[in-house]
């Protein structure tokens, strides 16, 4: 058996973490520079607000509802995420993190288990522990167990944790269930499939295999076994490097000064180099990209970038800075404003496989290293930024996160304090 635990509305509940007047109450949390919704609470989602609404299309409703909005805090998101997780490690041999609100457990080595009790005690201890609602679906597959998650949300008489595993009852759920909402199909292959009269995942399953190979290849015929109860989808219970790391972002207000532009690239490679060494990785090549605002007709559109080649792989701060920010200064020319910029490093390979040159000084690259590690130490004890390169800047050009709620968790200055009377 596999199980998925699930944290409903993930961000917003972690805002309520440490404001329980926020319970009941609709609950928004923006993006980057405060632009769209991307987490609701239930009470939001009933107003009506879509996920991935633009904030000035919904503030009509945010006023006249009261509605609570919080600007995106990654770090206590990010912190939360692993409070759930060190829960979860506690009822599987192994878990495979598929996203900051998702996990599977893998639970074929558990005998004599009942699957439905253990999966609500999953969620309950979630709660106990983190006062994260977290919901836990146990089926055969991988598939199954997303979908047994979700009906956890839909139906609050499950407490939580449902166990979806007879024959019978997996086909009355995939009866009702909308094909477009299944992993690995997703809304732009719905159209293809209700063309061919599929409207819901039973439909898919009584597609022949042939057919479903021709529409999307090897990937769609696991997706089809796994709803038939055969599990193929392998569990990756071990840390997987990334092949490539972006970090950008889109501006709050337009830049047109060429040493801004560069304050806040080398602030995208600093964290690019951070990356890297977290997942003990180099990178061969950095590109490095700055857009103009595309919406804007009437104004002059440029779409720059620059690859930079490394001679030796890196993942030193002083070296990726330094190569992305003389990158973003050739591309900052012809009087242009941008409204985007970023860094990405490509050709990603594990720090034990560079193959070192006889001429390079391996005394100044230990040097760096041990710069690069006193650095991690520092901001990890103490906050990210509180040491930086000089290029970084102050930070003329902030992104607009007037909303964001303390760092409840990772910053001293923010723990909460308790007054007992």
């Amino acid at each position: 058996m596999f199980a998925l635990a699930d944290c409903n509305n993930f961000f917003a509940s972690c805002e309520r973490v440490f404001r329980p007047d926020l319970q009941g109450r609709p609950v928004i949390v923006l993006s980057s520079n405060d632009g769209c919704a991307v987490a609701r609470s239930n009470e939001a989602k009933a107003l009506g607000i879509k996920m991935g609404a633009p904030f000035f299309k919904i503030r009509h409703l945010v006023e006249a509802h009261n509605v609570a909005v919080f600007s995106g805090n990654m770090a206590l998101y990010g912190d939360m995420s692993q409070r759930v997780r060190w829960v979860l490690e506690e009822f599987a041999p192994s878990i495979e993190v598929y996203s900051i609100d998702e996990a599977f457990l893998d639970l074929r080595g558990l005998l004599n288990v009942d699957f439905d009790a253990y999966a609500k005690a999953i969620s309950k201890r979630c709660w106990q522990l983190t006062s994260i609602p977290v919901s836990v679906g146990i089926a055969p597959t991988k598939t199954l167990a997303k979908i047994a998650s979700k009906l956890c949300k839909q139906y609050p008489k499950l407490q939580g944790g449902c166990y979806m595993h007879r024959p019978q009852d997996i086909e009355k759920v995939l009866r009702k269930f909308p094909i477009e909402d299944v992993w690995g199909i997703g809304r732009r292959s719905a159209p293809k499939l209700y063309a061919a009269g599929v409207r819901t995942a039973y439909d898919f399953t009584l597609l022949t295999e042939q057919a479903v190979r021709a529409m999307f290849g090897i990937t769609g015929v696991r997706t089809w076994r796994e709803l038939r109860g055969e599990p193929c989808i392998e569990f990756e219970d071990g840390f997987e490097a990334k092949q490539s790391i972006c970090v950008s972002r889109s501006f709050s207000q337009e830049i047109a000064d060429a040493d801004v532009l560069c304050e806040q690239v080398a602030n995208f490679a600093f964290s690019v180099a951070e990356k890297l060494r977290q997942q003990r990785s180099v990178a061969c090549e950095i590109l490095v990209f700055a857009y103009t605002n595309r919406f804007k007709d009437n104004a002059p559109q440029m779409y720059g970038n620059k690859l930079v080649h490394f001679e030796q792989p890196s993942n030193e701060q002083r070296a990726i800075v330094t190569a992305a920010v003389e990158a973003a200064r050739s591309l900052a020319t012809g009087g242009y404003s941008y409204k985007k910029a970023g860094v990405v490093a490509t050709h990603i390979m594990p720090v034990q496989n560079v193959m070192h040159s006889l001429f390079e000084d391996r005394a100044a690259n230990e040097k760096e290293g041990r710069i690069s590690t006193a650095v991690d130490a520092i901001n990890s004890a103490f906050g990210r930024g509180t040491v930086k390169l000089a290029v970084q800047g102050s930070g003329k050009i902030k992104s607009s996160s007037e909303k964001q709620s303390p760092h409840y968790t990772t910053l001293w200055s923010d723990i909460p304090t308790v007054t007992v009377k």
